[in-house]
């Protein structure tokens, strides 16, 4: 069979989490756990073409998380002689909290198993692009939703479906700043926020199961304001008042990022009206934002 002459792969961003804490196992085993809310409107894109160098290269030279994760594939595969040169190009954002880094390195993982032709579960892969990042976002799992621990590249549990179709009003908070995730230090619950986040888990699995957007919006709104004390986002009370006024079901937030998603339900009859006057309200109040059909 004829080898191809290059792989290629793709990922696709996220906009923050809709629940991010500490969260047990199904041994009892504590962990810091996210459930991510897609964005797939964002992806990046990976190329790998083998040459002769013995060494892996990366562009841009600046994604190193991307190479770092080229070269553990290629040991992981024997291939670890094998040199090549990945070409990553992206329309996610970065420093925004929408899983840039995450997305390169998945697409880096995929575009080499592509050229060579293997196949990894879902978390083989992700087991790897831990070791490439530290801290890794759950975005490759696209079927169900997933509570995923993010620094152990563990899944503690996969809900029924996926999340239920809602549409973003992104939020930038602030422009002018980015966050590096692994700068940023992790938060330190203390045993009040560790206990409440065991009923907002409890909802969302219950919220996934009915497809009751609804529900989903409360349990994000609750973990925004949780981890509003970590890296707060400034303005939020006023965005959550432009939420409740114009009908949205929630607020989400990038827990390691600059953004804030205006949650709707996409199925709702009264989506537009809701989406268009909470524009013009963000509009008057001078917001920064972008809206994303589910």
């Amino acid at each position: 069979m004829t080898q191809k002459r290059h792989g290629t792969g793709q990922a696709h961003a996220h906009h923050g989490e809709v629940l991010q804490g500490v969260f047990d196992d199904a041994c009892f085993q504590r962990y810091r756990g996210l459930v991510t809310f897609p964005c797939r409107h964002l992806q990046t894109h990976a190329i790998f073409v083998p040459n002769s160098s013995h060494a892996v290269t990366i562009s841009p030279g600046t994604k190193e998380k991307a190479r770092r994760a080229a070269a553990l594939t290629l040991r992981q595969i024997s291939r670890q002689d094998q040199g090549g040169n990945v070409e990553i190009s992206s329309t996610i954002p970065i420093g925004r909290g929408m899983g840039s880094s995450t997305a390169d390195v998945l697409a880096t993982i995929q575009a080499i198993l592509d050229r060579f032709d293997v196949a990894w579960s879902m978390e083989e892969i992700m087991h790897v692009a831990v070791e490439a990042e530290t801290a890794c976002d759950s975005t490759l799992f696209s079927q169900v939703a997933v509570l995923f621990a993010q620094r152990g590249g563990i899944v503690l549990e996969a809900f029924d479906r996926a999340l239920p179709k809602i549409d973003i009003i992104s939020v930038d908070c602030e422009p002018s700043a980015t966050v590096s995730t692994l700068d940023f230090e992790p938060a330190l619950y203390n045993e009040f926020e560790v206990e409440a986040f065991k009923p907002l888990r409890s909802l969302l699995r219950r919220a996934v199961r009915q497809g009751d957007a609804g529900l989903v919006g409360k349990v994000a709104t609750a973990s925004a304001r949780i981890n509003q004390r970590f890296l707060a986002k400034p303005r939020l009370d006023e965005l959550e008042k432009i939420a409740a006024a114009s009908g949205a079901i929630g607020l989400q937030v990038a827990h390691s990022g600059t953004l804030v998603g205006m949650m709707f339900d996409h199925l709702s009859p009264n989506r537009d009206v809701s989406i268009e006057r909470a524009a013009a309200a963000l509009e008057q109040a001078k917001f920064s934002f972008t809206t994303f059909a589910a």
